[in-house]
């Protein structure tokens, strides 16, 4: 378990509320920050920030890990409301995506390379959905050339006795 430093004096009661009820629900979860992190989409050392009083962590955050812990969310995110506007300026990051994933890697550097992997990702898939369909459009429309290229009853068996028994006769 994790000893926590004493969070500043500076912190509006509001905001030490939530921090301190944040530190409950990591301890309940019994991770560690870097397994937090890996588990999270924010990193180790803006877990340390948001557990320490110095920033405001994004909404996004407090939601990831009441999750984690089995919280009361709708209680959790009134703390967080209240953190917020009492919190001092300059203090808290940017708030982020409003439901981040139990589940995601690491606080991506850059939100605009995860968005041109993203973007190549689906025009490549677009692209296979085009070739995949072009292809199903084609190729019953040659087996469909085939079969109609012939007059029907040509080789039949009726067509070909009345031939046979055409040539017979004299």
């Amino acid at each position: 378990m994790t000893r926590w430093q004493p969070l500043p004096d500076s912190l509006p009661r509001e905001a030490r509320h939530l921090v301190e009820q944040m530190r409950v629900l990591k301890g309940r979860t019994g991770l560690s920050l870097a397994e937090l992190a890996r588990r999270t989409a924010y990193s180790k050392s803006s877990w340390q920030r948001y557990l320490s009083g110095a920033k405001l962590p994004p909404r996004g955050a407090a939601q990831v890990l009441g999750r984690l812990a089995g919280a009361d969310q709708p209680r959790l995110l009134a703390l967080w409301e209240l953190a917020e506007q009492a919190w001092p300026q300059g203090g808290s990051e940017p708030t982020g995506p409003p439901e981040a994933p139990a589940e995601a890697g690491p606080e991506p550097s850059g939100g605009s390379t995860h968005g041109r992997w993203r973007t190549a990702a689906l025009a490549a898939f677009a692209v296979i959905v085009l070739l995949v369909a072009g292809l199903l459009w084609a190729l019953p429309r040659r087996a469909g050339d085939r079969t109609t290229a012939r007059p029907r009853g040509v080789f039949s068996r009726a067509g070909r006795s009345r031939r046979a028994s055409r040539g017979r006769r004299p």
